[in-house]
């Protein structure tokens, strides 16, 4: 599945479980965000991965701490930009198999 079409699917996933979508493809020269929403009292950045097939192991498990960082970055760049008073948190969708499921708080900030 291109990144595109997963992207689309999780979007329209994510709005069925109440989220509001937005920003979509937030870039900057850091890094990108595939999809910004509100859940709730939470402002989300949410990572889509997808696999069309899990013989080299799941989606879910391609989100490496690099690839953790760039979205932290990526995060920051946009909350300069755009301040909120809502608490921050981070999902991952993971889509394999004609399978969705989703992470909340999949990952946070860490100390360096």
């Amino acid at each position: 599945m291109r990144g595109e079409d997963a992207e689309r699917l999780a979007r329209d996933f994510l709005r069925q479980q109440g989220y509001e979508i937005i920003a979509e493809r937030y870039r900057w020269r850091g890094g990108e965000i595939d999809l910004i929403a509100r859940d709730g009292n939470f402002l989300v950045f949410i990572e889509v991965r997808s696999r069309s097939r899990e013989l080299f192991g799941l989606p879910e498990e391609t989100v490496t701490l690099r690839k953790q960082r760039k979205i932290l970055l990526t995060a920051q760049h946009y909350l300069a930009r755009h301040p909120t008073p809502l608490p921050v948190r981070f999902d991952v969708v993971a889509i394999s198999g004609g399978h969705l499921r989703l992470y909340k708080d999949a990952f946070q900030e860490r100390e360096t």
